[in-house]
């Protein structure tokens, strides 16, 4: 039985992978160590693009954005979980379970629009290269930036506030590691269809939208790499969007999965995996494959090497 109650709890409980505690040792020394690797590379293109001049673009610029936001996204859910798994009492405050919740919405809203400004810098630079830094001036490059954070926050806001205002049944359990709406929506109760759509309509503007978008971009983009007659210039367009398409298969794919997946037995277990591997996995991968198959971040970053041991 359900204990009724409209009044906010104290805590909730974080059920995790609880129930199956073989898996906790291994999974702290996984998340730990991805968190570490996140930190460290997102950190690390930060820095090489703020300071190094060559990288004073419009597509750094963005990928900054992109670093910051991982940062954010990683520390508002690793570090309570890392504390969770080796505790005895896996519990979230209400005010950390709300804080974790917007801030997760938020961050993941953002990245949905920002992956698209990204497809659409990338769109700009081989579709009209002659009049790229004109369409993508510092001004315009900001306003695509401020857009994307602004649209992220403002639907966290929303939808936060009409999951929280949902009254709540004991004993305050989440079947997740993390606050997320469909976790919390098992808790009301009352019938939260209406609340199961208003989600379903998010989670179709901020993902399918932004990926119709990058879809349409990017066969633009193809059009006019297979246009050009060199294949050293068909080779160099397509490497400046490789890392980007890989990022966006990632994130979209991971989002898509979770968020439109249709009920079923195993969906409980899957949900889990997948909301680990996208604000965990995806987030650490990202810098490395930014890094790895980009020649002028590794240059920067030799650069930036040199100067710092110069300097000693």
């Amino acid at each position: 039985m359900k204990e009724v109650n409209a009044s906010a709890p104290r805590e909730f409980i974080l059920l995790g992978f609880s129930d199956r505690p073989w898996l906790e040792l291994p999974l702290f020394v996984v998340f730990f160590i991805s968190y570490m690797v996140t930190i460290f590379g997102n950190l690390t293109i930060i820095l090489v693009s703020r300071l190094d001049p060559k990288l004073q673009t419009p597509m750094y610029f963005f990928l900054t954005n992109l670093s910051l936001l991982d940062l954010c996204y990683t520390t508002s859910t690793v570090p309570q979980m890392l504390v969770n798994i080796r505790s005895a009492r896996k519990v979230i405050s209400y005010g950390g379970c709300v804080a974790q919740l917007f801030m997760f919405l938020a961050l993941g809203a953002t990245e949905c629009v920002l992956l698209a400004v990204m497809s659409f810098d990338r769109f700009v630079a081989i579709c009209r290269p002659l009049h790229y830094s004109v369409i993508m001036h510092q001004r315009l490059c900001l306003q695509l930036a401020a857009a994307s954070w602004v649209t992220g926050f403002s639907n966290s806001v929303w939808l936060s506030t009409v999951t929280l205002q949902l009254p709540l049944c004991g004993p305050y359990v989440v079947d997740h590691f993390l606050c997320e709406v469909p976790a919390l929506l098992k808790l009301s109760c009352v019938d939260t269809t209406a609340n199961k759509a208003e989600l379903f309509f998010v989670s179709v503007l901020f993902h399918l939208m932004p990926l119709t978008l990058i879809l349409i971009s990017y066969a633009f983009i193809a059009r006019a790499v297979l246009r050009i007659q060199s294949a050293e210039g068909r080779r160099k367009a397509f490497g400046t969007c490789g890392s980007h398409l890989i990022v966006v298969s990632l994130f979209y794919g991971t989002a898509i999965s979770m968020y439109l997946q249709s009920p079923s037995p195993a969906s409980k277990d899957r949900g889990k995996m997948v909301s680990l591997f996208y604000g965990i996995i995806a987030p650490m991968l990202n810098p490395l494959i930014y890094t790895l198959r980009n020649k002028e971040v590794k240059e920067a970053f030799k650069r930036l090497v040199a100067r710092v041991l110069i300097k000693e």
